[in-house]
């Protein structure tokens, strides 16, 4: 080992014994934001090959078409033979049932259950030959033999099933009997925000289930093109042929993959974003820290130069210390995160696959190391260039790090400080509160590290509690294209559905309990495309009254269409334009009247002001409730009464169709709370312990004076709990205006359809609890802190 290393690390050893606690502090921060950065870029990792691996494995359509009533076989046929970029095609026959049609039992442990909780489309299936499988546990695609049925690995964990469960399906002829032979992982509909989950079946059984009615048939369209980017243009080829079935959600290859990944992906962005500000946090105490060390040093730094050490060999004996602790805090971060991502991953592995191990599975953490090392030694490095300002003469004569002009410039401030706080003119009876906000305003470049750290774990704690609030409102149904309302009944395409939908309504309006009853009727229309007319799916009905909030405009009058966001920018029009709409063979001119946001249908709706009675695709009814009514009792009534409609409180149906995003907000939302108020008291007490060593003289002359230990005390506690406030306010602040546009910002970019979200915040949890807590933090961190100063030497203040 060379002299110079062997003094690097001779000094690094030195300090980091003698200042223990302070390094204690800094490591345990450094280490937080390593773990917190290897972990999500490895969460991002293995949800990136864990989706890959399942589509690798089931293969998913690059396009496919639901469809509801009947269709052109010959059609299909048609338009495959003149479109040679497909590879493979099908026609996938489903058969759907509603939740509490379909109950389990376990005789061995006498338990047993239903469905009916669900609110999605359970639609059994036979396995498909080429493409689209379901696969089973071991990444097989699942197979059964007469009598068995695999179920969804969603209802596996939801419902706590097991292999050998019995599952009966109600049918109109009784119930259809069957056995739980596994679960199977579906890359098409794996993710909550998807309307329907699959059910595998043998042949037999799927005859049986089709000929004994009670349930209603559906189909997919699915195709496998040469190249995936071609599903946009496919898309508009499939809806550009008026014979093609069309009633049901066309979807894409991309649009799976975005909705797979968007609610786990969720979590690895706030583990990021987590880290990020940990990050922040941490380069502020360090740059504190080093600044503090070199004003402590500068007369051994000034005795350094004096013998002819040059600057760079200075700074090296200085930085060699915070190499070692952030490699020290990267290599634990990143065995730590290792354990981490094997437990929050556990669930990604059931829903999709276990993602193979690659290059980039090592590589991927360890650049994130790489990138938190280089930063904080990058920051470092920027600080202790201080070295090379210092004068020798400065740092042995006055201990100063300044140069003479600097400390000119000092002194002339300091004087001009002094004239305008001459206590002498002073009335008031709370000198000792004076005293405190002249040290704060003298100070205010070492004390801003308090409102800033504060600023940064308030922004930590707000935001993912403010998205948790916000997707788990009621009001958020008006981000899904749907009205604020207490129930909504929907009425699927079927031989009878007008008749239904009468029935419904009638009923509806006459019941007692039931409040601003409204149908819309959803019709499919067609706009010119490219290439020829596209299917454009229109709810219409009255929106005088309508609840959804607009981009731009407002709802649609006699005449007009509003547009979904997505939908305005596919068709390249805004506010005020003219859209064509196809009705058959009628052409209807309408003025564009709103833009609104919608995550249903894959975000392409519209809707127009009218009345359909007949022949609609389907309709959909809202409702409010009179006081004291139960949603939930009223949607199982109207439910049995009306088998083939579907009856979901909205408060449920919102519940569910966004868990998995509600579910990794949670997640975020408790991560970023515990660290937030960790690190605030760590960094509180961190801070007071190193401000309390070079403050030792200032409280010396004020005992001197006669300021009691109380007085002092209650003056550093003051400081710190103004400046936590003033921190914690400006955090609140920054939330609820820039935050906002920042988060709306990233969801815009996801592309599901919210071009604007506007938080629904907790207000007593958000603007309240969390103020209070930290403020408490700050305070207690005070407290700790100052505690023992009253067991002090005061005589010792004064010696420095």
């Amino acid at each position: 080992m060379s002299t110079k290393e062997s003094l690097d690390l001779r000094y690094t050893r030195n300090d980091l014994t003698k200042n223990r606690g302070v390094n204690i502090a800094l490591v345990v921060i450094l280490v937080l934001s390593a773990f917190l950065m290897a972990t999500g870029a490895m969460m991002m990792e293995r949800l990136v090959g864990s989706v890959d691996q399942l589509f690798e494995d089931a293969r998913p359509p690059h396009f496919l078409q639901m469809h509801t009533g009947d269709y052109d076989p010959d059609a299909l046929d048609r338009f495959a033979a003149e479109h040679p970029e497909i590879v493979a095609w099908h026609v996938e026959q489903m058969v759907g049932y509603d939740g509490a049609a379909i109950a389990w039992n376990r005789p061995a442990a006498d338990a047993s259950g239903d469905f009916s909780e669900s609110l999605i489309d359970n639609l059994v299936v036979t396995p498909n030959p080429e493409f689209d499988l379901l696969l089973d546990g071991s990444g097989e695609a699942a197979r059964p033999s007469s009598g068995e049925v695999y179920v969804p690995v969603a209802y596996e964990r939801r419902f706590d099933l097991q292999v050998g469960d019995e599952l009966t399906i109600g049918t109109a002829s009784g119930g259809h009997a069957l056995t739980i032979a596994g679960f199977v992982r579906d890359a098409q509909m794996a993710s909550s925000m998807s309307s329907a989950t699959r059910f595998v079946v043998a042949e037999e059984d799927f005859a049986a289930l089709e000929n004994a009615g009670g349930g209603a048939p559906e189909i997919i369209v699915g195709y496998r093109l040469t190249d995936q980017s071609l599903a946009g243009d496919f898309q508009r080829a499939y809806e550009a042929d008026a014979d093609l079935p069309k009633n049901g959600q066309a979807v894409t290859f991309q649009m799976i993959r975005v909705i797979n990944a968007f609610s786990d992906g969720l979590v690895a962005v706030a583990l990021v974003f987590v880290s990020a500000l940990l990050v922040a946090i941490a380069l502020l105490n360090l740059r504190f820290v080093i600044r503090g060390t070199l004003e402590d040093e500068v007369r051994e730094i000034g005795a350094m130069k004096a013998i002819g050490l040059p600057n760079r060999a200075i700074t090296r004996l200085y930085l060699a210390k915070y190499r070692i602790m952030t490699l020290l805090a990267c290599v634990v971060g990143g065995v730590l995160a290792i354990g981490a991502t094997q437990v929050l991953t556990r669930g990604i592995q059931v829903n999709y696959a276990a993602a193979p191990l690659g290059v980039t599975t090592f590589l991927v953490p360890v650049l994130s190391l790489v990138l938190v090392y280089l930063f904080v030694i990058g920051m470092c490095r920027g600080v202790l260039r201080g070295v090379r300002r210092i004068e020798v003469v400065g740092a042995l004569v006055h201990g100063s790090t300044r140069t003479e002009r600097q400390t000119a410039r000092r002194a002339r401030r300091q004087a001009r400080r002094v004239t305008r706080t001459n206590l002498a003119t002073f009335r008031g009876r709370n000198l000792s509160r004076r005293l405190a906000l002249m040290d704060l305003r003298a100070e205010k470049g070492q004390w801003i590290l308090i409102p800033l750290v504060f600023f940064l774990v308030t922004v930590l704690m707000t935001l993912p509690m403010n998205l948790l609030s916000t997707f788990e409102s009621p009001r958020f149904v008006t981000y899904m294209g749907a009205a604020d309302s207490d129930l909504r009944v929907d009425l699927r395409f079927s031989d009878d559905v007008d008749s239904v939908h009468d029935d419904v309504l009638s009923t509806m309006r006459a019941d007692d309990r039931l409040e601003n009853v409204r149908a819309f009727a959803n019709v499919l229309y067609a706009v010119e495309g490219d290439e020829g007319p596209e299917t454009l799916r229109v709810d219409v009905g009255d929106y005088s009254n309508d609840s959804v909030e607009y981009l731009r405009g407002g709802p649609p009058e006699a005449g007009e269409i509003a547009l979904s966001l997505l939908n305005t920018e596919k068709h390249d029009v805004s506010v005020g334009d003219e859209l064509t709409v196809l009705d058959g063979d009628d052409a209807i001119t309408m003025a564009v009247s709103g833009t609104y946001q919608d995550v249903t249908s894959g975000g392409y709706t519209a809707r127009t002001h009218g009345e359909v009675t007949a022949g609609a695709a389907g309709y959909v009814i809202y409702t409010d409730l009179a006081e004291g009514a139960d949603p939930e009792a009223v949607a199982i009534e109207y439910g049995e009464r009306f088998p083939t409609a579907t009856v979901t409180p909205m408060r449920e149906y919102v519940e569910q169709t966004l868990s998995h995003i509600t579910g990794a907000f949670q997640n975020a939302a408790l991560v970023a709370f515990v660290f937030g108020v960790g690190v605030a008291l760590l960094i509180t007490t961190l801070f007071l312990r190193l401000r309390l060593g070079r403050d030792r003289q200032r409280m010396g002359v004020l005992s001197a004076l006669g300021f009691s230990t109380r007085e002092i005390v209650t003056q550093l506690r003051g400081k710190t709990l103004l400046t936590v406030t003033a921190g914690t306010s400006l955090g609140l602040v920054f939330t609820a205006t820039a935050g906002e546009s920042l988060v709306g910002l990233g969801v815009a970019v996801a592309g599901l359809g919210i071009g604007d979200l506007t938080f629904i915040p907790n207000p007593w949890l958000v603007y309240v609890a969390y103020p209070l807590i930290l403020v408490g933090v700050g305070y207690l961190g005070a407290v700790v802190t100052t505690r023992r100063l009253g067991r002090a030497d005061k005589s010792a203040w004064l010696r420095g």
